[in-house]
């Protein structure tokens, strides 16, 4: 399942501290490399539907953000990126406990990457994911 990062450069940093993250309570655990494992404690008060399992949405979200970061660890400090789509799958019912999720750039070009992410609870795939994301230059900053 899990394969240790070997670092070869120094990845800038990916600003996961958004208000989003923090509400769904989405964890950094490693990145570098085109790879990124993110992590999140599923809470059934705060993450499950009426039918009694998490959201598809929280997995989906969990996916999408290891995507992104493992893609931006690949990306100069002037390039950004942006998700064009993701096809997910949902292969099991998720409850309550923590939820990984393993991405890794398969391609990159110069203005698209295709990422596929795997997302497991108790070491048992849950779903799956494959996207492509746009990659741009980054605006430029003004000042107000």
């Amino acid at each position: 399942m899990a394969r240790a990062f070997v670092k070869t450069r120094p990845v800038k940093p990916f600003g996961q501290e958004f208000e989003f993250a923090r509400a769904l309570g989405l964890q950094m655990v490693e990145r570098g490399d085109g790879r990124c494992t993110m992590a999140i404690d599923i809470e059934p008060h705060k993450h499950f539907s009426p039918q009694g399992a998490a959201h598809g949405g929280v997995a989906y979200s969990l996916a999408d953000t290891a995507m992104g970061g493992a893609l931006t660890s690949l990306l100069a400090d002037d390039q950004w990126c942006a998700t064009l789509e993701i096809k997910f799958n949902y292969h099991v019912r998720v409850g309550e406990g923590r939820l990984t999720c393993e991405a890794e750039v398969l391609h990159r070009g110069k203005r698209v990457a295709n990422i596929d992410a795997r997302v497991y609870q108790g070491g048992r795939l849950v779903s799956s994911a494959n996207g492509n994301f746009a990659i741009f230059a980054a605006p430029d900053a003004q000042p107000a």
